[in-house]
């Protein structure tokens, strides 16, 4: 018997609860995705754990969650965004299944129903609360709400009995999305649980962090001797290969590519047409009504953009002081800014109160913002006029904003006025500190508002300070319709300037872009071979980008927006190939050569030759320093003997910690850590192989920090938490890795 049917047998009835949106809950991205396969063309989407996703099961789930996510909201837009969210939420949930749910069969985990009950109606989980709060509002639905704003048991029981077809059906996607939840809940709490840190381990971890010492050291740097007088053979870059194998493991599949970029700029003429025609457009501005302004802006600027604001001397955008005196109608520019060739008029100078004293009524409407109201904005608009038309006639404003305002500041503060930790507030919430009985908001009236600053919406500060006293008006605002009255206006103000903007896109023209083309697939064609097109960057002088690392389901690289049909062409190209097409990008276009190929494992040799070689050969110069360290140092007993035998100044590093992750300027150095902690007092180490170069080191003083006790639980418990946090991402790696998961959803989008 499912859930479900369980609630039924022990709940009441309640009408259905409309516009409740329950989203269906999966685990999220628990796992991550790696290497790719080559040959010919299939329908396989990827492999996980060795079963094979095939392309019309992925689709299917895919256009299922598109049609779930149209159901509960049919005016979503399903863009690029979020289609990739949901295909990666469709990917993760195959994961889900043949990875971590097997995980869960193993150890027996399991949610019973009575759990579940417990978790959906009796001790709601986490989700059906969100699911049963209204985002905008943050308060409980109303339906299944008690009067104070908390969830009902009873009513939510009660709707829950009464579910239509389709809320059952989302109910029960919920109640499996917490199960799945509950379930990797208790999984990652077995694991935690399991881990256990010994007082050994504990003390020495005490330790560890608070010993510290001063340490001297003599060090032979690698990068004293040039790595053209260290020569070495095949044999030995093959012999470091075979001892190292460990160092040359990729976890994913990867890849490496360089390009030219032929980024597209307006040439010359482009420059000449394009400020020609500003000036044109300039001058045709100057003839211009203020009634045509709107018309003809919305015109002459890119896409359309009409911007008219009102300016001050601290805001102001145009570079032409003289706009402080020139009279309304003034055009300036245009101006050469960038992005755009810009053209200015001064279309009126205001003088603006510094402050207004005003009282509103607030009419919302639903798209507005933090609004809590079902109305359109047309209906809020025509409300809005009818209020205005009751107050002209003699209403009571008062009456009107306790009955229709949507502005929660009409409602008294509750709040506790002689809390010492409200008084500092008190300016704030009430005009007089001393009478609670009138604060800011009741009856619309928020008292005096500043023309700039004074945290209020734009719009409502502009209808306070831009009207005269007694003035009645909407003024509308992102809330929504304001309907305001003035009551007084400071004696005091200053001038604002209204400003239009025309923006004229510096953008190169048709003819420029087909050059730039042109000159693209010309290099393309003429060096499509790895050689020639290293041949070419060299004599072409050409700036040659890297991007490392690319991974199968990129969609952008570095200064690639968009990448994805290049990232397609990279993963069925071989190393060396250079792309026989050219890649078009907002601005640029892009010629691109594979350099290497990482697959998922131990790397060839060939691939990683470069890097063997050089770590080959500095194990050839450590090798050599430690002899030389031993011939002519070794009887040695102190640092100075050490430092004169060997030619080489004694470096010092203070308070050195075992967790130190630098060594003075030398940077990360963990074998001189590490062997400086194992030594007592006075002692001299022997030459020591490090990543900078071979060293000797001696501890010239030790602080053990705070007395070593009996009671390490502190310590335990801190050890034991920063292994808990570790768990989740340690395990989920290891499941990946084991079920060696294979992603290969770009070569289908």
């Amino acid at each position: 018997m499912s859930v479900l049917e369980s609630i039924r047998s022990r709940t009441g009835l309640l009408v259905g609860l409309v516009g409740l949106a329950l989203a269906i809950f999966i685990l999220e991205s628990l796992l991550g995705s790696g290497s790719t396969l080559f040959g010919s063309q299939n329908t396989t989407v990827g492999t996980i754990a060795g079963s094979n996703i095939e392309y019309s099961q992925y689709s299917n789930k895919v256009n299922e969650q598109i049609a779930m996510v149209m159901q509960n909201n049919p005016n979503a837009n399903v863009d690029d965004n979020m289609r990739t969210q949901i295909n990666d939420i469709v990917w993760n949930q195959f994961i889900s299944d043949k990875v971590v749910k097997p995980e869960y069969k193993k150890v027996g985990v399991s949610v019973s129903e009575d759990e579940l009950y417990d978790l959906m109606l009796v001790h709601p989980h986490q989700m059906v609360l969100q699911q049963l709060t209204d985002k905008n509002t943050g308060r409980v639905h109303e339906v299944v709400a008690t009067p104070d704003g908390n969830l009902d048991l009873i009513k939510l029981n009660q709707w829950v009995n009464g579910m239509n077809p389709d809320a059952e059906r989302f109910w029960m996607n919920l109640e499996t999305g917490i199960a799945e939840s509950r379930l990797a809940e208790k999984y990652a709490t077995i694991i935690k649980k399991g881990l256990y840190v010994t007082t050994a381990e504990a003390k020495e971890a005490y330790i560890a962090q608070n010993k510290t010492m001063n340490v001297g050291f003599v060090i032979k740097r690698y990068a004293t001797v040039s790595d053209s007088a260290v020569k070495v053979t095949d044999d030995e870059i093959q012999k470091y290969y075979n001892d190292h194998q460990y160092e040359f493991r990729s976890y994913e599949t990867t890849r490496n590519i360089d390009y030219i970029s032929f980024d597209v700029v307006p040439s010359d003429k482009d420059m000449a047409d394009l400020e020609a025609d500003a000036k044109r457009a300039a001058e045709d501005f100057k003839t211009k009504t203020a009634k045509e302004d709107s018309s003809f802006i919305a015109q002459e600027s890119e896409g359309g953009q009409m911007v008219i604001s009102d300016l001050t001397k601290k805001t102001m955008i145009i570079r032409d002081s003289s706009v402080y005196t020139d009279p309304a109608g003034t055009v300036y520019g245009p101006y050469n800014e960038g992005a755009y060739f810009k053209i200015y008029k001064l279309e009126a100078i205001n003088n603006v109160a510094d402050s207004g004293k005003v009282r509103h009524l607030l009419v919302a409407y639903k798209e507005a913002e933090r609004s809590q109201v079902t109305r359109t904005k047309e209906q809020a608009k025509k409300l809005a006029d009818s209020l205005l038309t009751l107050i002209k006639g003699g209403g009571s404003f008062d009456a009107l904003v306790d009955a229709y305002s949507d502005d929660g500041g009409k409602q008294k503060p509750n709040v506790n006025f002689s809390d010492p930790a409200i008084k500092e507030q008190l300016p704030q919430i009430l005009f007089d500190v001393k009478d609670t009985t009138v604060w800011r908001g009741k009856g619309g009236n928020y008292g005096w508002i500043k023309a700039e600053g004074s945290g209020m919406a734009q719009a409502f500060s502009e209808g306070a300070t831009q009207n005269k006293k007694g003035a009645l008006f909407i003024k509308e605002s992102q809330f929504g319709y304001h309907i305001m009255e003035v009551l007084d206006v400071s004696k005091t103000g200053f001038n604002t300037y209204r400003v239009a903007q025309i923006f004229k896109l510096i953008a190169p023209s048709a003819e420029t872009t087909k050059q730039y083309y042109k000159a693209a697939s010309d290099f393309s064609g003429q060096n499509n071979t790895s050689e020639l097109f290293e041949k070419a960057i060299d004599k072409q002088k050409l700036n040659k980008r890297i991007a490392e690392n690319v991974k199968e389901n990129d969609k952008t690289l570095p200064g690639l927006e968009g990448a994805k049909e290049l990232v397609k062409w990279v993963y069925t190209a071989n190393k060396g190939d250079v792309s026989p097409q050219v890649f078009e990008f907002k601005d640029k276009f892009v010629v691109a050569r594979v350099t290497g190929i990482k697959e998922k494992g131990t790397l060839p040799l060939e691939e990683v030759k470069e890097e063997v070689t050089n770590k080959a050969r500095q194990a050839k110069k450590a090798a050599e320093f430690v002899k030389e360290f031993t011939a002519k140092a070794g009887s040695a007993t102190k640092l100075d003997d050490v430092s004169a035998k060997m030619g080489i100044k004694i470096e010092t590093s203070e308070k050195l910690n075992f967790a130190a992750f630098n060594v003075g300027a030398m940077g990360r150095e963990d074998a001189l850590v590490g062997t400086a902690a194992a030594l007592k007092t006075g002692t001299v180490s022997r030459p020591v192989i490090g990543d900078n170069g071979v060293f000797v080191v001696a501890v010239a003083e030790i602080d053990p920090g705070p007395p070593v006790t009996d009671n390490y639980k502190a310590m335990k418990q801190q050890a034991e938490q920063m292994l808990g946090g570790r768990s989740d991402y340690e395990v989920y790696n290891a499941l990946r890795e084991k079920a060696n998961i294979e992603d290969h959803r770009a070569r289908f989008e």
